[in-house]
């Protein structure tokens, strides 16, 4: 087994990945909680796999709900250093049809969850660098590899995330159309700040389900949503399975040194039991 795994968080609709072999579920107990579940580990198109579904099998928990640091620290001591996002989104724009496939580039936080989605903290001080919240090489070869699929890939674009779980208001999304952004979702921000302070590779595959409701016309309905979800699902597990073989054997992008000028603490003053909590984040630093 490599010590560089590839992971991949299932969104709502991606509860499993087909062709997953020597699966083995792991159960993994963390300083922050529970993460969303056990992880299923095994080989995927030749490469070592770990999969989480986001909101646990059976969809259990509400996207605020979500313990990012969880899910990412349990990713990162499974040897984790890049993740694929597959994360269903409304679309803000005419452009992005449902069922198509945007890989976007950038986020707006709508949330008020700033402290749950960093590691730092209780005596260690870390500001990484977030102007690109995407990894920019795994955002690539998702993109060349989507483009590559019958359906419409998009090049780049901004994810509003919102903590919902109900939808917007339609002030709201008349809001974030005019504004021009692209996307909204309600739990990947927090997984990509988490997974840069965790130095890992991180890069959102998102499939458009509904128009949100700034369509004068389109009303988002949960029966519309699932019939999209259930299509979008086939279509990312093939461009997830065939984005795993392009990834580079060695983790050496920019993402994984993140922290490497982002610690301001002195590491005198690093406190044991933080230090302890973050072992597997702050392994190359100590």
């Amino acid at each position: 087994m490599s010590k560089h795994r590839i992971g991949i968080i299932g969104g709502t609709g991606l509860y499993n990945i087909e062709g997953l072999t020597n699966q083995k579920w792991v159960k993994i107990k963390t300083p922050f909680g529970p993460p969303s579940d056990d992880f299923l580990s095994g080989k995927l198109a030749g490469r070592d796999v770990v999969f989480l579904a986001r909101h646990g099998r059976g969809h259990r928990i509400l996207p605020s709900e979500l313990n990012h640091r969880a899910n990412i620290w349990a990713m990162k001591k499974l040897g984790v250093q890049w993740i694929i996002s597959v994360s269903a989104v409304g679309s803000l724009q005419d452009k992005y049809q449902p069922c198509d496939v945007v890989v976007i580039d950038q986020f707006l936080d709508r949330t008020k969850q700033s402290f749950n989605h960093t590691f730092f903290g209780r005596g260690i001080v870390a500001h990484v660098a977030f102007a690109k919240p995407i990894c920019e090489e795994l955002r690539q070869i998702i993109l060349k590899t989507a483009s590559r699929e019958e359906v419409t890939a998009h090049d780049g674009g901004t994810y509003v995330c919102m903590e919902g779980p109900a939808f917007s208001t339609r002030a709201e999304s008349l809001t974030n159309h005019q504004a021009g952004y692209d996307v909204i979702g309600m739990t990947n921000l927090g997984e990509a700040k988490c997974a840069r302070e965790a130095e890992i590779a991180y890069a959102t595959l998102a499939m458009a389900t509904d128009y949100d409701c700034w369509k004068e016309e389109e009303h988002v309905t949960l029966e519309m949503i699932i019939a999209n979800l259930h299509r979008n699902a086939d279509t990312a597990k093939k461009i997830v399975t065939k984005t795993i073989s392009q990834i580079p054997a060695e983790p050496n992008w920019p993402c994984h040194s993140a922290l490497k000028n982002a610690i301001m603490t002195d590491k005198k003053l690093w406190p044991k039991k933080t230090v302890s909590d973050l072992k597997p984040i702050l392994a190359k630093y100590l």
